[in-house]
């Protein structure tokens, strides 16, 4: 930022929406400000107008962006050798919210470039209490930057860096909340291929969000050293397993629980990367209880399995995981963590309303998800189903679209504003006629779309997940 007087300055800060004229003139009225332009820069951050990331870019003149299209940057939150990620805030509502902005060596390198939209654009589907949400992404002149919800606490190297180990139940209500942030985004055709302990943050209320996918959308086959974390492709290399393997993150996972447990990392940390391609390093891990004895027994022993070197010796999914994690979790917790653990681990009886009229097909979908270990409710019009899910809401609702009489593009979209209020799953099923239809609903996990010809086993998973959406909402 160039400026040449103290009035330069101040109509450069109003100009680029850093400062308002009301807090310019309410600044300049409490205090001195003389000729030399950092005197209002001093002003400014003294009134908490300005802070002092800002006020010092400002005063060093670097070619640093400070506001981003309509988002104002206020703190570096972190750093990496890709992007930096601040904390910021937008200019017409104050929400604050986190803004991952690619670093300026980067700007000139188109691969560079459309890798970091790609894992913005990848990851702005995914919606989840354990993941952090990408809200939007975009370019303001030469910078190119993304937004994130802004998670109130630090990572967890930040966090071990002060309280050095975990206590059990901690670590196994962590370990519950990133395990099912890797199932939820496995669900949606993800891996993350980056966990690490700078990946997984801790919000102010205890809860594990995963952060940057970044590499979560790299195709199999791609040999581009500086799109595949080194740790990931040297694990797979010598393993023979499959690049993108979902095992390669349990691993992960477990070295990051080995850490919270014991205190210390299962191998030597290193920033050279000849160190970390060394596949030694990965299969000499000690088991657990020989590092830290106090640990307990059933969560040494996941941790152990975890970090198993043969994949298949591991767990092969986070959904298997968590049939371990989830009982342990309700022996060495709280009586809330035994009771999450449990609602978790057991199936409760959903209803789902359906809306169909024709005799046939009624009966075909209530035999179908009874089996299925559904409660299902039958009404004929659209009109009294939105009665019952305005007054008593049932878990679901499943639209048969060429039940429905008159406008149907209207009940569609009144069945998903009320399953959005009343946090209840929705499936619709178009006629075929009915396609393009797709194109202006406003779909989310939880309220789906099917076009006929539909199996009842589709509508029977589309249902499952977005139940499921549901409560990971929670």
């Amino acid at each position: 930022m160039k400026f040449t007087s103290t009035d330069d300055l101040a109509r450069q800060l109003v100009q680029m929406k850093l400062v308002t004229a009301a807090e310019l003139a309410a600044c300049q009225q409490q205090r001195e400000v003389t000729s030399d332009p950092n005197s209002l820069i001093d002003a400014l951050e003294a009134q908490h107008v300005l802070t002092n990331y800002q006020a010092t870019k400002i005063k060093s003149g670097e070619d640093a962006p400070l506001v981003l299209g309509n988002y104002k940057l206020l703190y570096q939150n972190a750093s990496g050798s890709f992007a930096r990620v601040f904390r910021g805030c937008a200019l017409d509502t104050g929400d604050m919210i986190g803004i991952k902005v690619l670093r300026q060596r980067y700007l000139d390198d188109a691969k560079s470039v459309a890798h970091f939209h790609r894992e913005a654009e990848l990851c702005m589907k995914l919606r989840h209490r354990n993941i952090v949400p990408i809200y939007d992404v975009g370019t303001d002149g030469e910078w190119h930057f993304f937004t994130m919800e802004f998670v109130e606490g630090g990572n967890l190297r930040q966090l071990m860096n002060i309280r050095q180990k975990m206590e059990p139940a901690e670590l196994l209500r962590a370990s519950c909340d990133m395990a099912e942030g890797l199932e939820y985004a496995l669900s949606q055709g993800m891996t993350h291929r980056d966990f690490k302990m700078t990946n997984v943050l801790m919000s102010s209320r205890g809860v594990a969000k995963l952060v940057d996918f970044g590499l979560a959308g790299d195709e199999g086959d791609s040999e581009d050293e500086n799109v595949q974390a080194v740790e990931y492709a040297t694990l797979e290399k010598h393993t023979g397993a499959p690049k993108n393997d979902p095992r390669s993150d349990l691993f992960f996972l477990g070295a990051v629980m080995y850490e919270l447990a014991a205190g210390l990392p299962p191998y030597p940390s290193s920033r050279n990367r000849d160190e970390r391609k060394q596949f030694s390093r990965y299969s000499g891990i000690r088991p657990i209880r020989q590092t830290n004895p106090s640990v307990p027994l059933k969560l040494a022993e996941i941790i152990d399995r975890l970090v198993r070197i043969n994949p298949y010796e591991r767990y092969q999914s986070a959904t298997e995981l968590l049939k371990d994690l989830r009982p342990a979790l309700a022996e060495y917790g709280t009586a809330d963590d035994k009771a999450r653990a449990e609602m978790k681990q057991t199936p409760r009886l959903s209803t789902v309303l359906c809306v169909e009229y024709r005799v046939k097909q009624q009966d075909l979908l209530r035999d179908y998800l009874t089996k299925h270990g559904f409660r299902v409710l039958m009404l004929s019009t659209w009109e009294r189903a939105l009665t019952r899910i305005r007054n008593n809401p049932p878990d679901a609702i499943v639209v048969m679209g060429d039940a429905l009489d008159g406008d149907a593009s209207t009940a569609y979209d009144e069945a998903i504003r009320w399953c959005h209020t009343k946090s209840v799953g929705c499936v619709l099923v178009l006629p075929a006629s009915e396609r393009d239809s797709l194109e202006t609903l406003h779909l989310s996990p939880s309220a789906r779309a099917l076009v006929q010809p539909v199996k009842l086993r589709d509508l029977r998973n589309n249902l499952i997940e977005s139940l499921q959406a549901l409560m990971n909402r929670e």
